[in-house]
């Protein structure tokens, strides 16, 4: 009984250290880093897949800087065309967040009115992933 009771203690333990114990336990909190736009559709159609395996209940939040930010603008395509908008606003539309890296923003003089609605302009991206992994429990995902 000693025994089962250690097992059942180590494992709450273990658990409640990965922030699993007050979570449901199929929902799933990912960030996907993008700093590259190169890999935006990529990364959209993994997001999309993402969701679809896991039947639509995961919190996932797309973190964007540096010339990462590039596919949320208006009129973004990707190298055949493609406009970014659509897959973005239909992720939105599943509760997909988009954040979009301040310091990026201003250092490159870029307009953020031009940012696809929606899009949530944060103060750092590296700041706004790193705390999301250290203070939120989201697992990190790279693109």
């Amino acid at each position: 009984m000693m025994k089962h009771f250690a097992k059942l203690f180590v494992a709450a333990v273990f658990a409640g250290s990965f922030g699993l114990a007050g979570a449901a336990a199929d929902e799933e909190k990912v960030v996907y880093h993008v700093n590259d736009s190169t890999v935006a559709k990529a990364a959209l159609g993994n997001i999309k897949n993402h969701l679809n395996a896991v039947g639509g209940n995961a919190k996932i939040v797309v973190v964007t800087h540096g010339l990462g930010i590039d596919f949320l603008f208006e009129g973004a395509a990707d190298k055949n065309g493609n406009p970014y908008n659509i897959q973005v606003e239909e992720l939105m539309a599943k509760g997909v967040d988009f954040r979009v890296c301040n310091n990026t923003i201003v250092n490159r003089k870029l307009d953020p009115t031009k940012l696809l609605p929606g899009s949530k302009i944060v103060p750092s991206g590296v700041a706004e992933v790193a705390k999301l992994q250290s203070k939120e429990g989201y697992v990190y995902l790279k693109p």
